[in-house]
């Protein structure tokens, strides 16, 4: 081969290399960019002087059912507006309408308060449900970490408000029809092989000021770890879980989901556990994850399809 040639098909060659780069990064661009109608900031409660807040992400083709997306790490939210559409486009291109619920960050709210905030986020959407074009019977919801955490509270005390409260919303149901997420802490009151435990039996090292100034108090601790947790509280009405957890999460290790998975299954109702070899606490394939996600939901909400 003379050297002309060789220059010719190395050209050649990088030009093709360029070309398929471009094309599955385009591809990659406009898979996360899914056409979306947004309404951002729709208020679904208060906290205090706070408004609490929710995106509302509709897809081009819904297929009438919603996924509550629990915008928490460390139970801190973020403001309405920030959910980047990206994140969910897995659903979003399934026909998802995508709901991002945030809410006051603790140590300003506590645990306790932001369980009861997600309660009330719940019984929202399914009070407008028709109005926002999903159907109230298919809610699945979605979070990593704490969302995660938040998530399962939900799968394991969602249901019927009181009869005689003041505002119909907060009649409604709490209850969700499905729940995939991410590496949730499931049992607070033993926090095993996490780095946030301090061998005390109280509350994780890093967030106590989060549940609340008594929580230093052991005797209140135990109450309040107890019912935070929803390891205590699985019962036969839980709806169809999925969990994602990494073998290498130092954080809220795998056995957080293992021990909830044991007791799911004690019940009959196990939930499903995906574990990632090496994962952590995040792993840079989540994205693709949500799309197993998806399917999850597929499955789940609308079964007899």
């Amino acid at each position: 081969m003379t050297f002309r040639r060789l220059l010719r098909w190395i050209l050649w060659t990088c030009l093709c290399v360029v070309a398929v780069v471009a094309l599955v990064a385009g591809s990659a661009w406009w898979y996360l960019h899914p056409k979306v109608q947004r309404t951002n900031a729709i208020v679904y409660g208060q906290r205090g002087d706070r408004e609490l807040a929710l995106d509302m992400i509709q897809p081009a083709k819904p297929n009438g059912l919603g996924v509550l997306v629990l915008v928490s790490g460390g139970w801190k939210s973020g403001k309405p507006g920030e959910f980047g559409a990206w994140l969910a486009a897995p659903l979003l291109r399934r026909g998802y309408t995508v709901f991002a619920i945030y809410h006051v960050s603790q140590p300003e709210a506590s645990v306790m308060e932001i369980i009861e905030d997600m309660h009330r986020a719940v019984r929202f959407v399914r009070h407008h449900a028709r109005e926002y074009g999903v159907d109230p019977q298919g809610l699945g919801v979605s979070g990593g970490s704490a969302g995660g955490h938040l998530s399962l509270m939900l799968a394991t005390r969602g249901g019927p408000g009181p009869e005689n409260a003041p505002d119909p919303v907060d009649r409604e149901s709490s209850a969700v029809q499905a729940v995939a997420i991410f590496f949730p802490v499931t049992d607070l009151l033993n926090l095993g092989k996490s780095t946030e435990n301090l061998g005390d039996g109280g509350p994780p090292k890093s967030f106590r000021r989060a549940f609340g100034p008594e929580s230093t108090n052991m005797a209140v601790w135990q109450v309040i770890g107890r019912e935070t947790s929803p390891i205590y509280h699985v019962t036969t009405n839980l709806p169809p879980i999925l969990i994602h957890h990494g073998d290498a999460d130092t954080l809220t290790p795998l056995e957080q989901s293992e021990w909830f998975e044991e007791k799911t299954r004690a019940v009959g109702r196990p939930a499903k556990i995906v574990v990632h070899r090496g994962g952590g606490h995040g792993w840079l394939t989540m994205l693709w994850d949500i799309r197993k996600f998806a399917g999850w939901f597929d499955q789940h909400l609308r079964p007899e399809k």
